[in-house]
Order: structure tokens, then C-alpha cells, then sequence
């Protein structure tokens, strides 16, 4: 015989079994109602092709319909809105000649391309006159041996103008302005026995020897001393 305490538990095990919905005839797993995706809020499992809730499926259908793109019309190199056919969505070159962007890149490119002075039939390069000097500002490449544009031909020719040596008169160990021959510029001694150092050289030698009055090329030489 059942205790009272089995007894009690008999009673609520048969009001929870009431509660829920799901028995050994009809029990909760894949191929339950309540399972699959049949058009309620409790099945999401697929169905014919159908999965999720009501509100998932909804919502996916909402989505899909503002998509421009879809199994028969899928974006790809092909479609129209990836070509560049003249509108702002389509960016890549149709065929090898065609344009390239959208509508603003391509209006962009023909305006800026009107701005230039360049193109096909006259491109920039080592021939073209804006590259060559000849008197402009532009042009800077050598030509018959000028070099520069308009400014720094005619600053060099001031630069040379003051200079006092060219071709004809470099500057060297023979110019005169090389040479101590008693002006300041020249410092170099001028054969075996000659003068070294500028006119302010050889004046403050000639003092210092004649204050010296023991050492000198007429007097006295300073000896070596070896240890």
C-alpha cells in the first residue's frame, strides 16, 4: 500500500503532466509541429524551404523586397549597376575603350581633362616646348646649351657678369690672382725663391724679422738640438 507521502506526490505529478503540452503520443523533437518553421512563432526548423518564426519569415520578406538583387538578378561584373553605362552606381569599364566611375568621376574627368594642355596628340615630354629651354619660364631642359627657364638664364648671366673668370681667364695655380706677386689676392709662391702670402703677409714677416734680433736669414740660424 502507497505511503500518504507517495500518495501526494502521485496527485502533483498528475497536475504538472496536465500543464504541459507534450505526452508520449506527441512528443517535443524534429518532426514536431512545434518544431518546424510552419508559419507560427514556435517552430523554427525547416519546412519546404521555409525556416523560422512568423516574425523571422516576415521580416525576411520585408527585407527581400527592398533588395534590388535577387536569384534571377544577382550583382556580379555584369550587372548594370556595376558598369559604368553613364548613371552613379556602376564604376567598372564596359569593354576595353569604355569610361571608368560613376557619373560624377566621369564628368570630373572630362573637366579636368579640358584644363589640361596635355593629351593624346600632345603629350609632355623631353620634346615638347614646355619642357625645353627656349626663353620661357616653362621650359628648363637643355637647349643648344641653354639651361633653365627665363629667371635662371638671366641670373646666371648676372652671376657670370660679375664674375672676373671665364674661359679665358680661369681661375688657377698661373692666374695672377693665385699668385703672391704682392697684392692680397694671391698667396702662392711664386717660383723657389719668390714671396708667399698676400701684400699684408709679407709686410707683417718683414716686421717680425726685423724685431727679431738674433734669428734671420742674415743672421744667426736657431739650432737643432738632438737629444
Amino acid at each position: 500500500m502507497a505511503t500518504q507521502l507517495e500518495q501526494i506526490a502521485d496527485k502533483e505529478r498528475q497536475i504538472l503532466i496536465a500543464r504541459n503540452d507534450y505526452n508520449y503520443t506527441d512528443e517535443y523533437n524534429s518532426t514536431n509541429t512545434h518544431a518546424l518553421s510552419d508559419g507560427d512563432e514556435k517552430g523554427k526548423g525547416e519546412l519546404d524551404g521555409s525556416i523560422g518564426s512568423t516574425t523571422d519569415i516576415n521580416t525576411r520578406i520585408d527585407n527581400m523586397g527592398r533588395n534590388v538583387y535577387g536569384k534571377n538578378k544577382g550583382y556580379g561584373v555584369t550587372n548594370p549597376n556595376a558598369i559604368s553605362d553613364g548613371d552613379e552606381k556602376g564604376k567598372g569599364q564596359v569593354g576595353d575603350a569604355g569610361d571608368v566611375g560613376g557619373l560624377t568621376d566621369i564628368k570630373t574627368r572630362k573637366d579636368n581633362l579640358g584644363r589640361n594642355e596635355y593629351g593624346k596628340n600632345k603629350g609632355y615630354g623631353v620634346t615638347n616646348p614646355n619642357a625645353i629651354s627656349d626663353g620661357d619660364e616653362k621650359g628648363k631642359g637643355e637647349l643648344d646649351g641653354s639651361i633653365g627657364g627665363l629667371t635662371d638664364i638671366n641670373i646666371r648671366k648676372d652671376n657670370m657678369g660679375r664674375n672676373i673668370y671665364n674661359d679665358n681667364n680661369g681661375y688657377g695655380s698661373t692666374n695672377p690672382n693665385a699668385i703672391s706677386d704682392g697684392d692680397e689676392k694671391g698667396k702662392g709662391q711664386l717660383d723657389e725663391n719668390g714671396s708667399i702670402g698676400g701684400l699684408t703677409d709679407i709686410n707683417t714677416r718683414k716686421a717680425n724679422l726685423v724685431k727679431n734680433p738674433t734669428y734671420g736669414p742674415n743672421k744667426k740660424s736657431y739650432p737643432d738640438f738632438v737629444i
